[in-house]
């Protein structure tokens, strides 16, 4: 029960309180249902009488197993709960980025574009320097003059460079500005506080995960992460289950099997005689109202007599 219970607040108080209360209701109800099976009965009578013990032996069976299974796998439940909160995770992420994006397509359009708007810029900015160079120290080129120094060609690309710097200037500008403002809708909206777990975090939240995440954890543990049967560790879990189904069907199986003994004739014994006592009972019952019959009619009689001329 502790491993049902695990991970709540007051564990051991609630395992202990359910685990006394489920006990004593199984032990009473299985007491009840073993000892009333008649060994006298024929043996399909017997074992109809057994059917619903069976049954309520492969409930508690598969029941009671599941928190035994629970601690066996525990390491492994472990690591398939932080596989999955960290999947969860990104999935959440993944689903408030394109949310976002859809909401802001606008301008995170204009960003992208001022983005590639400002390489371009800077790629040309720094073609047009390595022109300048060339031209200043005389390497001839198809768009150099090859003339050393700086001349009214240098001097004309110098301008130019300068002019497409203060236009890079306004743009980077711009870019931070738009920047700016997405960065301000995603701390808005909430994007900039969810990250990807850490391994303490993650830690962290398998230890207290409940009985509903770690029994998911569980059935996920006869599948691979591909998607195939994982067929060894499906076999390990099938066989604990059946082991306390077999020892729930136990007793009744060999009360079955087992034949007439002393406590059987002792019950049988007993049976006949409350029978016999209660025949004799009827019997009593039914000699002492003959027997008072006619004089209880009399009587009535002599009474309503008796009221009807003291009326009239």
């Amino acid at each position: 029960m502790y491993f049902v219970f695990k991970g709540g607040t007051g564990a051991w108080f609630f395992a202990v309180l359910f685990g006394l209360i489920w006990g004593l209701a199984i032990f009473n109800m299985d007491r009840y249902i073993v000892s009333s099976i008649n060994k006298n009965a024929s043996t399909g009578k017997q074992i109809l009488q057994a059917t619903p013990r069976i049954l309520l032996a492969i409930m508690i069976g598969m029941v009671i197993s599941r928190p035994l299974e629970l601690k066996i796998f525990d390491k492994e439940i472990r690591a398939r709960l932080k596989v999955s909160y960290l999947n969860n995770q990104r999935s959440k992420i993944d689903t408030l980025n394109l949310a976002f994006g859809n909401k802001y397509k606008i301008e995170i359009g204009k960003l992208n574009e001022t983005k590639i708007q400002r390489d371009s810029l800077e790629s040309a900015i720094k073609s047009d320097r390595q022109k300048l160079n060339f031209e200043i120290f005389g390497n001839k080129t198809t768009e150099t003059s090859g003339v050393l120094g700086y001349g009214p060609y240098a001097k004309r690309k110098e301008l130019e460079l300068q002019q497409r710097q203060k236009d890079l200037d306004t743009l980077s500008l711009e870019l931070r500005r738009r920047e700016g403002f997405v960065l301000d809708r995603k701390q808005f909206d909430g994007l900039m506080n969810e990250k990807l777990f850490t391994d303490k975090t993650l830690d962290s939240l398998a230890s207290v995960a409940g009985f509903a995440d770690r029994n998911w954890a569980l059935g996920q543990l006869s599948f691979n992460t591909n998607g195939t049967r994982d067929t060894n560790t499906a076999l390990a879990i099938t066989f604990i289950g059946l082991l306390f189904v077999f020892f729930e069907c136990l007793p009744v199986f060999v009360k079955l099997m087992s034949g007439r003994g002393p406590y059987d004739h002792s019950i049988e014994n007993t049976e006949d005689s409350q029978i016999h006592e209660s025949n004799k009972d009827r019997d009593y019952d039914v000699t002492v109202i003959d027997g008072v019959h006619d004089t209880r009619v009399s009587s009535e009689i002599t009474q309503r007599k008796n009221k009807f001329n003291s009326t009239y």
